[in-house]
C-alpha cells in the first residue's frame, strides 16, 4: 500500500513551493499534478517583492532572475487629459526588491520543482490528479490519504499523515471534505487572449497601465513574442461577447488600444478568449483532521492587484514553517493545523477587504462608464504628495505580514565563476 508522510495535490506556485519547502526539512512529500506539464497559458504570472526575497532565501534568486521576464515598476491610471497619474511607485522600495516581476509561471514551477528534486524525501508525480480523500476506519473522520488517479486511468490509494489541498479555488478535495467557501460579490469577469508582440516592442515594460474607455478596462502583459491580454466587462457578458462575433471584439480591443489595430487580425475566433469567472472568496475553517487548504483552496483572490500567486506562496511558506517539526516527528495534531489559519488569516482578510474596496469604489463606476471619484482624489494626492505612492506599491509587492523562508530551507546563493 503506497504511503508517504503529506500528499500535496495541485502543482501550482503554492504545492511546489510546500513541496520543496517540506522535502528540505527532511520530510517525506509527494506532489501530485494532474497536467504533464507546466505549460499552460493565462496562469498569473505576476511574482512580487516578497516571492522574489524568498527565492533569494532559498538560494534560487540568481536562477529565478536567469529567467525570461519583464519587470514592472510602476502602476499608473489614465486620465482624461491624457497623462497618466502613478498610483503605486515601486522604485520608492529598497532594492533589489523594487519591482515585480512578470515570469511565465510554467518557468517558476520548472525552477521550483528542479530545486525540489534534489531533495532525496521529495516525489513529483505529473498525471496523476487526487480525485477523493480517504477516511481512517480507526479514527472516525481523520483524513488518511487521496484517492488518485493517472491520465492513462490507472486508480490508486495513497496514504498520507497529512493531505494539502492546493489545487485550485474549484479544489476537488475541498468539496469531498464538505468545506463550502463564503462567496464575495464580483462586478465583473475578465477574458484572457494573446496578441502579437512587434520586434521593436521587446524592451522593458516599465509601467502597468490599465485602458479604460466606456463600459470596459483592458490591461496587456509583456511576454517574449506576445503579449497577455485581459479585457474586463462586467459578470454574465460571456454568452453575449460570443455571440456578437469576433469582428465585434477586435472593434472593442482597438477602442481601448488604438496601437493594437495592426495585429488584431490574429484573433480569428471567439473560442481564443479564455474567461476567467472572477471569484474573491473564503473558506472558515482551512482545515479537517488530517487536511489542510492552502491558496485558492482556501481563499479565492480577485486578479485586482494581481496577488493571488505570491498570497498562495506566503501560505505555504508558513505551513511548512509551522508543520516540518510534527510532520517530521509524525505527531501532527489538529492544533498544529489550525495555526496556519490562525497565521494566515489577517494578511489574507486585509488584502481581500481591499480588493472589496477596489470592486467597489473602481471597477463598479469603471464598468457602468463613470470616471471613479475615488481615482481623481487618490490621483490628486499623489500629484501633491509623490511619496505617497510607495504605501500601495508597499501592500503590493511585500503585503501584510509577510513571511521568510525557515531556516531548515535556506541555501546560499551559488557562487558564480
Amino acid at each position: 500500500m503506497p504511503t508517504t508522510t503529506c500528499v500535496v495535490a495541485g502543482g501550482g506556485p503554492a504545492g511546489m513551493m510546500l513541496g520543496l519547502l517540506l522535502a528540505r526539512a527532511g520530510v517525506e512529500v509527494t506532489v501530485l499534478e494532474k497536467h504533464a506539464d507546466f505549460l499552460r497559458d493565462f496562469r498569473g504570472d505576476t511574482v512580487h517583492a516578497s516571492t522574489i526575497r524568498l527565492l533569494d532565501e532559498l538560494g534560487l534568486g540568481t536562477e529565478f532572475r536567469a529567467l525570461p521576464q519583464s519587470r514592472l515598476q510602476n502602476l499608473e491610471l489614465p486620465q482624461r487629459d491624457g497623462h497618466p497619474v502613478t498610483l503605486g511607485d515601486f522604485r520608492r522600495l529598497p532594492a533589489p526588491y523594487d519591482y515585480v516581476a512578470m515570469v511565465p509561471q510554467w518557468d517558476l514551477l520548472n525552477l521550483l520543482a528542479d530545486a525540489a528534486r534534489v531533495e532525496p524525501t521529495f516525489t513529483l508525480r505529473m498525471s496523476t490528479a487526487a480525485t477523493g480523500l480517504l477516511g481512517d476506519a480507526e479514527h472516525g473522520e481523520r483524513i488518511a490519504g487521496v484517492r488518485t488517479r493517472t491520465a492513462g486511468g490507472i486508480e490508486e490509494d495513497l496514504h498520507a499523515d497529512l493531505v494539502v489541498a492546493a489545487d485550485g479555488r474549484g479544489s476537488v478535495l475541498r468539496a469531498a471534505a464538505g468545506l463550502t467557501p463564503h462567496e464575495y460579490p464580483v462586478p465583473f469577469d475578465t477574458w484572457w487572449f494573446r496578441l502579437p508582440r512587434l520586434e521593436s516592442e521587446q524592451g522593458e515594460q516599465a509601467a502597468l497601465v490599465p485602458r479604460l474607455a466606456g463600459e470596459e478596462i483592458l490591461l496587456s502583459f509583456p511576454r517574449t513574442g506576445y503579449f497577455q491580454v485581459a479585457y474586463f466587462n462586467r459578470k454574465g457578458m460571456d454568452g453575449r461577447l460570443r455571440a456578437e462575433g469576433i469582428e465585434r471584439f477586435r472593434e472593442r480591443v482597438a477602442r481601448l488600444r488604438p496601437d493594437f489595430t495592426d495585429r488584431l487580425e490574429a484573433l480569428t475566433s471567439t473560442d481564443e478568449l479564455h474567461m476567467l469567472d472572477v471569484k474573491l472568496n473564503r473558506v472558515p475553517c482551512w482545515h479537517r483532521d488530517g487536511l489542510l487548504l492552502i491558496g485558492d483552496a482556501a481563499h479565492a483572490m480577485s486578479p485586482a492587484g494581481g496577488v493571488g500567486i505570491n498570497l498562495a506562496v506566503q501560505d505555504a511558506v508558513a505551513a511548512a514553517a509551522l508543520l516540518a517539526e510534527p510532520l517530521r516527528e509524525h505527531r501532527l495534531t489538529v492544533p498544529d493545523l489550525a495555526r496556519v489559519r490562525r497565521r494566515r488569516l489577517v494578511p489574507t482578510a486585509v488584502i481581500q477587504a481591499a480588493q472589496r474596496v477596489l470592486h467597489r469604489l473602481v471597477f463598479v463606476p469603471a464598468l457602468a462608464g463613470r470616471t471613479p471619484s475615488a481615482v481623481r482624489v487618490v490621483a490628486a494626492v499623489a500629484r501633491a504628495v509623490p511619496s505617497v505612492t510607495r504605501i500601495p506599491a508597499q501592500l503590493i509587492a511585500f503585503g501584510p505580514l509577510p513571511e521568510h523562508a525557515p531556516d531548515f530551507a535556506r541555501r546560499p546563493a551559488p557562487v558564480s565563476r
